[in-house]
C-alpha cells in the first residue's frame, strides 16, 4: 500500500505540526527534531530506537520523545502502520523533562491515550478551537504528572474558577484563547481548567458553548435567521451551532423559530436530525 500523507499547522498555539501518515516498507534514519513528539499507533507497531534503547509504539501507549534526541522507526508488523502525531513546541513542557522522556518514553495510559485521540478530532473541527486548547493543556498536565513533575498544586484555590467564569461571560460572543485567559489571571492554563472544571462540574469550553447555545436560542425565539443567530452568538457558523444545540437541548434550533411554530417542534421530536431540519425548511418555504 502506498504510503498516505496528511500534516498541517493547526490553529493551537504550541502544536507546530499534524501529522496523519500510514506508511509500509519505510524506515526513519537515526534523526531528531526540534519540537516535542506526541505519538499514538492507530494500526500496527512501531520499533525505533531511543538513546541506545530499543523502544515500541502501539495498542493504548502514548510515545513522548523529547526534543533534540536521536531516534530511528520502522514498521515491527506486516503491512505497515497508521500513526498520529502532534509535534509540540519545546517550551510546552519544561526542559527537566526531557531527561525523564529519554528513560521512559512510553506512556502506559489508555485514559490518556482516548484524550489524544480526541485532541485529535476536535483539532479538524472549525470553531472548536476553544475545546482543543483545554484538551491540550489536559494532555500536558497528564504528561507532566506521569513523568513525576504535576504542573499543578494538589489543593485548588476556588477564586480562578470563578475569576474565569467571569472572564468567559465577557467573551461569549467573541471567545478568547485558554492562553490569554491564563495571562489575564495570572495562572497556569492547566491550573485554570483543573480548578473550573473541579467548581462547576464542566469544562470552560463546557461552559462557553453552553452560553452560546442560550444566547442563540434566545436569538432565535425572537425571530433572527438561523444562520445570523449562529454568527451573532459566536458559533463558526450555523452547522457548528445546531451540532451543539442538539447535544443541549435535544431538538434542533429550529424548533425554537416562530415561522416553525408547533408543528416544528412535534417533527424534532420524532424524525431524525436530517429529516427534521428539512421539515423545518419545507414549513418556511409553505409558509
Amino acid at each position: 500500500m502506498p504510503a498516505r500523507i496528511s500534516a498541517w499547522r493547526p490553529r493551537l498555539d504550541g502544536v507546530v505540526e499534524v501529522l496523519h501518515a500510514h506508511l509500509d516498507g519505510h524506515a526513519y534514519p537515526m534523526h531528531a527534531h526540534d519540537t516535542w513528539t506526541l505519538l499514538i499507533i492507530d494500526d500496527g507497531a512501531v520499533r525505533y530506537d531511543l538513546d541506545r534503547h530499543e523502544r515500541g509504539a502501539f495498542g493504548d501507549l502514548v510515545t513522548l520523545l523529547p526534543p533534540h534526541v536521536p531516534h530511528n522507526g520502522a514498521s515491527a508488523t506486516p503491512g505497515g502502520f497508521h500513526k498520529r502525531v502532534f509535534y509540540l513546541a519545546p517550551d510546552r513542557l519544561p526542559d527537566a523533562l526531557i531527561g525523564a522522556a529519554v528513560d521512559n518514553p512510553t506512556v502506559g495510559d489508555p485514559s490518556l491515550r482516548g484524550r489524544v485521540a480526541a485532541l485529535h478530532r476536535v483539532i479538524r473541527q472549525p470553531g472548536e478551537e476553544f475545546e482543543a486548547q483545554v484538551r491540550l493543556a489536559d494532555v500536558i498536565e497528564r504528561l507532566r504528572a506521569w513523568h513525576g513533575r504535576p504542573a499543578l498544586p494538589g489543593r485548588l484555590d476556588r477564586a480562578p474558577a470563578y475569576r474565569l467564569r467571569d472572564l468567559l461571560e465577557e467573551h461569549v460572543v467573541p471567545g478568547l484563547s485558554l492562553d490569554e485567559a491564563a495571562r489575564a489571571l495570572h495562572f497556569h492554563p492547566a491550573y485554570l481548567v483543573r480548578s473550573f472544571t473541579r467548581e462547576f462540574g464542566m469544562s470552560p469550553h463546557r461552559y462557553l458553548v453552553s452560553r452560546r447555545v442560550d444566547l442563540a436560542r434566545r436569538l432565535i425565539v425572537a425571530g433572527e435567521p438561523l444562520g445570523s443567530a449562529a454568527v451573532d452568538s459566536g458559533f463558526y457558523d450555523q452547522p457548528h451551532l445546531v451540532r451543539h444545540f442538539r447535544r443541549i437541548l435535544g431538538v434542533s434550533p429550529r424548533a425554537f423559530a416562530p415561522a416553525s411554530g408547533a408543528a416544528a417542534r412535534q417533527q424534532d421530536g420524532a424524525g431524525t436530525g436530517h429529516e427534521q431540519d428539512q421539515a423545518g425548511e419545507g414549513q418556511r418555504r409553505d409558509g
